[in-house]
């Protein structure tokens, strides 16, 4: 299978690539995916893979705001990760996140992600961990804990030298699911 990809901002993403990434990321999440979930996914870099029947997979990184010990960082948030149905469990996941994680590396402080029971499966097998701390958001109220999100929120182990993964994490406020 001869898999092309292209790395764009999503700026330089026409209107039909763009209906061809939210297709594939209804069918992907059987219809649970929200417009705040598809916003989520834009304004940053996008990972797109092609394969002869069209787009394969997809996934995006946005810059969010985290704060973690006194200090905001940015943040390469990964959103959006979907493979098509006829080509899982193929490696197209994976080529997905290595592309992220390579601009992770790059422009961001740290990465990070919110994941499904089953999702975290990828990531964890690419090295991610499992964020032990609490979890915050810094809302339009002031500061309030998502104690329903914890456990679920995923880092790049690159900084766990520099982060304490048991110490609390402050997201930036966003609609819809703050994760």
């Amino acid at each position: 299978m001869t898999i092309r990809a292209r790395l764009a901002h999503t700026a330089e993403l026409d209107p039909a690539e763009l209906r061809t990434v939210r297709a594939l990321l209804d069918d992907a999440f059987d219809g649970d995916f929200s417009d705040e979930d598809w916003d989520h996914g834009l304004g940053g870099m996008h990972v797109l893979l092609y394969d002869g029947a069209g787009l394969a997979a997809h996934g995006s990184a946005v810059m969010r705001r985290v704060r973690h010990r006194g200090r905001w960082l940015r943040a390469g948030y990964v959103e959006a990760v979907a493979v098509r149905a006829d080509v899982r469990r193929t490696g197209l996941g994976g080529r997905v996140m290595a592309e992220l994680e390579r601009l992770i590396d790059r422009a961001y402080d740290l990465g990070a992600l919110a994941a499904s029971d089953e999702g975290a499966l990828l990531y964890t097998a690419r090295g991610w961990q499992r964020w032990a701390g609490r979890l915050h958001a810094l809302s339009p109220d002031g500061i309030v804990r998502l104690p329903e999100e914890e456990g679920y929120v995923y880092v790049r182990p690159a900084l766990a030298g520099t982060l304490d993964p048991t110490g609390d994490l402050v997201l930036d406020w966003r609609d819809g699911d703050v994760t």
